[in-house]
């Protein structure tokens, strides 16, 4: 059931983000009088198709659901028809129409996925507003796992500076932007004293593949206590938040973990407090140094940051955030076209984009990775690969620097090794994800 939402979503998702694509294609080449032909969402063969009376474009739904296509009279494209190319170019072609109409044209897909992860992010902060912790609210510091330890990182680090920048507002952002950032210095207050970690490029792709390498340090208290744990009748109650263990303090994860190592088949003095008092229970500690409950997160302490947004407000906060995912993104793709840094490792193709959709339907959630693949879609093709849209915009500003046309054979050679190279790039991601299924 987990797998069909993921395709659920992943499919709903680039659909419309193809029928916006196509659409600013569709849109401009209308506006120059410029026929298209054909206009689908997925590929052929035609599961549905129709063509309004007295129109000239025929409009239709394709069995193959890997994308969308808006064919326009005399451009040589992905099709690779060529056959009126033959024929002198007429008024209502593509290649008849001057060099900035045609840049326009082909411009218009990035323009409008630009504009929807705008209009989308607008929506998503009047609606649901944002909600996240600043960096300098995480009061206890970070806890770190095996990777950040490695590097340098202890528990209860608090972490100051990038590189002497300041550190980015949002929690959350601190790992994306070290990666991003090539940040090659982090400034850290560590039990009263101020040091220094160096960070080797080295790192860079184990952070790409390593989830969670900060987060945010907070105390611990209990979930729930099941029927079936040792502790069911200890006196344990769910709410009850962690002090000590015998005066060793076990506020947190791995100070809890490391003292009730030292109980194991045994019995454990656990201090905790319960409603402003604070008491001692004995829990007993299985062989693993478990006292078999669920744990959950104390956040009381935090102060956990809440933006509301009219309309009006949220216009520039959503295109404020899509200029910073814009921004974002292609920083990361100059981690991927770097070979040192391994991030090609990381390219991923549906089945990676079905992954970052959760197991359940969430609307909000749904909409932000929409709007973010609207901005990856756009930025994708503003490549200046031939196959894709940025090829065709080099071809032309090249044609308006030089006032010379590159000839339709040169276009028609261009756009068979662009798909060649898709080809591969898709074959690089489709076993990309493969071998991670396989891990």
């Amino acid at each position: 059931m987990v797998v069909i939402l993921k395709i659920i979503q992943v499919i709903l998702a680039l659909s419309l983000l193809v029928l916006v694509h196509e659409f600013g294609h569709f849109i401009f080449a209308k506006l120059f009088r410029i026929r298209v032909e054909k206009f689908y969402l997925f590929f052929p063969p035609a599961l549905l198709r129709f063509k309004p009376k007295g129109g000239e474009t025929e409009f239709g739904i394709g069995m193959i659901p890997l994308g969308g296509f808006c064919k326009i009279s005399g451009m040589v494209d992905e099709s690779l028809d060529t056959k009126g190319l033959k024929n002198p170019p007429q008024k209502w072609e593509f290649r008849s129409r001057p060099a900035w109409q045609r840049l326009l044209v082909m411009s218009g897909g990035v323009l409008m996925n630009f504009i929807t992860a705008a209009v989308i992010y607008s929506f998503s902060l009047f609606t649901w507003g944002q909600e996240y912790l600043r960096t300098e609210d995480a009061i206890y510091g970070i806890e770190v796992n095996s990777l950040s330890k490695e590097m340098g990182f202890c528990n209860g680090d608090i972490l100051l500076q990038f590189d002497s920048k300041p550190l980015p507002e949002n929690f959350s952002e601190l790992q994306m932007y070290l990666i991003r950032d090539k940040v090659k210095q982090v400034t850290l207050l560590r039990q009263g004293d101020t040091i220094n970690i160096e960070i080797d490029d080295a790192y860079i792709p184990a952070m790409l593949n390593t989830p969670g390498i900060f987060s945010f340090r907070a105390p611990l208290a209990i979930r729930e206590i099941p029927d079936s744990s040792i502790n069911f009748e200890s006196g344990l109650k769910a709410g009850d938040s962690f002090l000590s263990i015998n005066g060793a303090e076990c506020r947190f994860f791995d100070q809890l973990h490391n003292e009730l190592g030292k109980y194991s088949n045994s019995t454990a003095p656990l201090c905790v407090m319960r409603d402003s008092t604070i008491m001692t229970i004995p829990v007993a500690v299985n062989n693993e140094g478990k006292i078999e409950v669920f744990l959950q997160y104390d956040i009381k302490d935090f102060n956990i940051t809440r933006k509301e947004y009219d309309l009006l407000s949220s216009i520039p906060a959503g295109i404020e955030l899509m200029y910073t995912s814009v921004t974002n993104y292609i920083k990361e793709l100059g981690l991927i076209f770097t070979p040192k840094t391994q991030a090609y490792k990381s390219v991923g193709s549906f089945i990676a984009i079905g992954n970052v959709f959760p197991d359940t339907w969430n609307w909000r959630i749904f909409w932000n990775i929409t709007a973010m693949l609207s901005v990856m879609l756009g930025i994708m093709n503003l490549l200046p690969i031939p196959a894709l849209d940025g090829g065709h915009i080099l071809f032309t500003l090249f044609e308006i620097v030089t006032r010379k046309k590159p000839s339709d054979r040169f276009m028609e050679i261009a756009q068979v090794l662009g798909m060649v190279l898709l080809l591969a790039i898709m074959f690089l991601a489709i076993g990309n994800d493969f071998i991670k299924l396989l891990k």
